[in-house]
């Protein structure tokens, strides 16, 4: 069996995009509300790279690891500083 490796870059982008359309256009898709993802995901989400945001930062919203893009946020704006 093939060992998967996570891609950090998936949660830095998540914290650095923002929504591109709808009611949170120009919102980060990390400060996206959990009900907006939800409606989303009912909905279905956009195809391709967004739609990979989207739903990562939703199953981290959803399992209550809004911490983990919190911190994420506050390590990367130290960095750019």
């Amino acid at each position: 069996m093939e060992t998967v490796k996570p891609d950090y870059n998936v949660l830095i982008d998540v914290v650095q995009t923002r929504m591109p359309f709808g009611k949170y256009k120009g919102t980060f898709v990390a400060d996206l509300p959990i009900h907006y993802l939800e409606w989303l995901y009912r909905k279905g989400m956009p195809p391709g790279k967004l739609g990979m945001l989207l739903n990562t930062a939703y199953e981290i919203k959803l399992n209550g690891m809004s911490a983990l893009l919190f911190e994420l946020k506050k390590v990367l704006a130290a960095k750019n500083q």
